[in-house]
């Protein structure tokens, strides 16, 4: 059966009875709901005239007039309600008509749903919901959508001011800019947002402008970090989430960029003054704001770089007016007291860059720039490499100035390391500290194998194989040399012969590991020559390769002094044991006499001579009796000597070893740089000056730093020893010779 044309006009008169009963619905007038029957009238009426046979296909028409029904309602009915109401009224009617016009838009886009699925689609039209959502943009979003930004915008400012505001109508309104872009952010953007941030720097510009000359830096601190934290809540409750990041970099900019320095320099409150006084949550909250912020912590880590400068100077200073000061007696202690100053200085402030910044690199690298420049400061002529070489003899030691438990020690061990780091002249360290060592292990005067073991690791950790390779032969040969005791004292129990008289230790080292040491050949008293005799004999069954030389100089002797009141034994060196004993044969001597009988030099026999007879104990009597040795004096041996005590040492003056180290440092250092430069040039073959000397103190930096003069005078005596030359076009250049 033929089904009956539906003209146009009579289609479209149904149809407006729908869309009226859909806009009763809306306007909230008493309407029953559609049922089914209705909707499925609606959907067929459509349906049928848009297929039919030309001429009564009205698909085009249809499309048209379904805009058209948009049009109409929203001129009629939308706008003059919008238009009579302002401010936050006008508001709530755009939420409520935007609402409404997405529930028309999803039924009539119903309604006249043949439309979509045919028609559109092959002729490529826009969709019926965008159609729908275009009608209420191009009428009255972009009438109305500065009106609505400005409402909004002061509402913000109300909100920002503490007063209480709708925030579910903000976030439907705004809500409406990114739904109205159809899938693009641009209407919300350029329409509201680059407005907002434009108030919201204004805003907070006025506040810094105020707060920054009223406030302390603490209090502005937090002011600005709780204005971030609105400013983060404000866009979870009604901004889009991409606007966050501008938001909060705006606020950014205006409290924290615009008076950083103002910020960070005020007087009595700034950065400087935190520090001072140690306020370590507000430095905490200073790293949290500053660190967000493109190169913000600068300014922030150069202050502290500064501040703990000035405290390790000041250190520095005390020790060096405190030594000036003081007594010789004392010398040292003040060294001591600043290492431990330096250490505690080192504690405090790595607690504030792990903790308060986090553990930043900026920090770490102001920390390490300031100990650098006021740990290689000399203290009363004392570079720093020794003094922290005496502070860990003075730890390792036996009866050492420092009484502390393992743990501690190992602790202490531990930073002093670390303090090492920052020293230029790690093998000036390195010497002194080896030179210490080795006192520490000949005279027994090491606390605890465990400890020395225990820093030789960390030192090698922190400086490399090299630096250690001859402390650790140090410990190891000492090891071996009780071993070698034990083996000579069976030796003597199973060659009754070979017996030196009295009791002997001998111990024996491998040069190469140990600090050089000044050794004459005395004209030893003959018990000596015995010993040395027995252990040479027994030396030989061991080994036939190896050469021993003797250095009496470190060796100990326990002598008995018969005295009138009471014997007491003596503890003595070698030499002044030898000097003693010449006294069993011969009441007085003089000066010239002991000189030709011992074969020693001057400067050496006023030390010894001084030693027992114008120090504390005077075993030998001089004539004439006065506090110096001079070469015309006469001595013997002084019977009325007595003493409380049955056993005394009696000391040597000490030498100044300080000027030896330095000398043999410096010559390490030639060979250091001479390799180096050959190392240099073997690789490159040809190279520029500038550039042989930068390379050359990059890879010496980690021992020390060579002086750019040292390396010009090492190139020169290379050029003459034909390692290297120049070149002739150009004697800036050099090249290697093979």
């Amino acid at each position: 059966m033929e089904r009956k044309t539906i003209d146009l006009e009579q289609g479209w008169d149904y149809m407006q009875t729908g869309i009226a009963k859909l806009k009763r619905i809306l306007e909230g007038l008493p309407e029953p709901a559609f049922d089914s029957e209705q909707y499925m009238m609606l959907y067929t009426t459509i349906y049928n005239m848009c297929t039919q046979k030309p001429p009564h296909d009205y698909s085009q028409q249809l499309y048209d007039k379904y805009r058209e029904a948009f049009e109409e309602y929203i001129n009629s009915l939308v706008l003059p309600a919008l238009r009579e109401k302002h401010d936050e009224y006008m508001l709530r009617e755009l939420v409520k008509r935007w609402s409404n016009h997405k529930v028309m838009v999803r039924w009539l886009s119903r309604f006249f749903h043949y439309l979509d699925r045919y028609f559109i689609a092959r002729r490529s039209l826009p969709p019926l919901n965008e159609v729908g959502l275009t009608c209420f943009r191009d009428l009255v979003y972009n009438e109305l959508h500065s009106n609505v930004r400005d409402a909004v915008i002061a509402l913000i400012d109300k909100e920002r001011e503490g007063e209480q505001i709708d925030r579910t109508l903000l976030k439907n309104v705004l809500d409406i800019y990114v739904e109205i872009g159809m899938g693009h952010m641009d209407r919300y953007e350029e329409d509201f947002e680059s407005y907002m941030l434009q108030d919201t720097a204004s805003y907070y510009s006025r506040k810094a402008i105020s707060w920054i000359q009223e406030d302390s830096c603490p209090d502005y601190m937090l002011k600005s970090e709780e204005c971030l934290k609105k400013e983060r809540e404000r866009v979870s409750h009604y901004l889009h989430s991409s606007s966050e990041p501008k938001l909060v970099e705006k606020v950014q900019q205006e409290l924290l960029v615009v008076f950083a320095t103002q910020l960070l320099e005020k007087e009595h409150s700034g950065c400087r003054a935190l520090l001072r006084d140690d306020k370590v949550d507000d430095l905490s909250r200073m790293y949290r704001l500053y660190h967000k912020i493109p190169r913000g912590l600068e300014p922030v880590a150069n202050i502290f770089k500064q501040h703990v400068t000035a405290e390790g100077n000041a250190l520095v200073q005390h020790a060096e007016d405190a030594a000036t000061n003081q007594a010789v007696s004392t010398a040292g202690v003040q060294e001591q007291v600043l290492i431990r100053k330096v250490i505690e200085l080192h504690d405090k402030y790595m607690v504030y860059v792990t903790e308060c910044f986090q553990n930043h690199t900026l920090f770490h690298k102001a920390l390490k720039e300031a100990f650098e420049i006021f740990c290689n400061k000399t203290v009363a002529g004392s570079s720093s490499a020794e003094l922290l070489a005496t502070f860990c003899d003075n730890i390792l030691k036996k009866g050492g100035s420092e009484k502390l438990s393992d743990e501690a020690i190992e602790d202490t061990l531990e930073k002093v390391v670390k303090l090492l780091a920052y020293i230029s002249d790690k093998d000036l360290f390195a010497e002194f500290y080896r030179k210490k060592l080795a006192r520490r292990l000949l005279f027994d005067r090491s606390a605890n194998d465990d400890h020395e073991r225990s820093i030789l690791t960390k030192l090698k950790q922190q400086c490399g194989g090299q630096f250690t390779s001859k402390m650790e032969g140090m410990v190891t040969d000492l090891t071996l040399a009780r071993e070698n005791q034990n083996n000579f004292e069976e030796y003597l129990a199973n060659n009754p012969a070979a017996n030196p008289g009295i009791d002997l230790t001998v111990t024996v080292l491998t040069t190469g590991f140990w600090p050089s040491y000044k050794s004459f050949d005395i004209n030893l008293p003959s018990e000596m020559v015995k010993c040395v005799e027995v252990f040479k004999g027994f030396y030989e069954t061991k080994t036939k390769h190896r050469k021993l030389t003797w250095i009496f100089s470190l060796g100990t002797c326990h002598i008995n002094g018969k005295f009138d009141q009471k014997s007491i034994e003596l503890v003595v060196s070698t030499y002044q044991a030898a000097v003693l004993l010449l006294f069993n044969s011969s009441d007085r001597l003089s000066y010239t006499e002991i000189m030709s009988q011992l074969n020693l030099s001057h400067e050496d026999l006023v030390r010894l001579l001084h030693s027992l007879s114008c120090a504390k104990y005077k075993i030998l009597t001089k004539e004439p009796s006065t506090k110096t040795v001079s070469q015309t004096d006469v001595f013997e041996f002084n019977t009325k000597f007595t003493d409380r005590m049955r056993r005394i040492k009696i000391p040597l003056p000490p030498v100044d070893e300080r000027k030896k180290v330095v000398e043999d440092v410096d010559k390490d250092r030639r060979y250091a740089i001479d390799a180096a430069i050959v190392r240099i040039m073997k690789s490159r073959k040809v190279l520029g000056h500038q550039q042989l000397v930068s390379e050359c103190v990059e890879q010496l930096s980690r021992m020390f730093k060579p002086d750019i003069k040292a390396i010009k005078k090492r190139m020169e005596d290379l050029i003459t020893r034909d390692y290297l030359e120049r070149d002739k076009e150009n004697p800036n250049t050099f090249r290697y010779l093979a």
